[in-house]
């Protein structure tokens, strides 16, 4: 068996789309209309298509239960987040936080209130406090990386 991709549920294909490709940077592997899978190992797929082939009313597909979210890297955050600023309709679940692992991240809402993650990738985190004068094991605590992680960014 193998794994394919996550597959969210939207109510507007083209809204949920735009937003992927325009707000999160994502290009479109296949359009099949109802179904949009991106480059980024995720799919949409349009919620009245999608509650016929499951057998459900559409007003049984939840919308808003805050309890999954899709996770994405940013190399450079605070570019992304000047370009957030800028965009009145983008709703934050929170705005930049440091995890206590010392990861940068935000969350918002894509325009079904599914959550989304912008996060530092942690080899950018490494560099940060390496470049900072923390030391490799000092480094390896602090953010709770593997010292042989570490030592490849010293």
């Amino acid at each position: 068996m193998k794994f394919v991709c996550p597959l969210i549920v939207v109510r507007d294909i083209g809204v949920s789309r735009a937003f992927n490709e325009e707000v999160l940077g994502q290009r479109v592997l296949h359009d099949h209309g109802e179904n949009v899978a991106f480059e980024g190992g995720f799919a949409i797929h349009q919620r009245a298509h999608f509650s016929s082939l499951i057998g459900v009313a559409e007003s049984d597909i939840v919308r808003g239960s805050n309890n999954a979210e899709l996770y994405f890297e940013e190399e450079d955050l605070d570019g992304f987040l000047e370009r957030l600023s800028g965009m009145a309709s983008v709703r934050y679940v929170h705005g930049p936080i440091e995890q206590p692992w010392g990861q940068r991240a935000v969350r918002i809402y894509d325009p079904d209130m599914h959550i989304i993650e912008v996060g530092e990738p942690m080899e950018s985190v490494v560099a940060r406090y390496l470049a900072s004068g923390l030391s490799v094991e000092e480094t390896a605590r602090r953010t709770s990386m593997p010292e042989e992680f570490v030592r490849q960014y010293a």
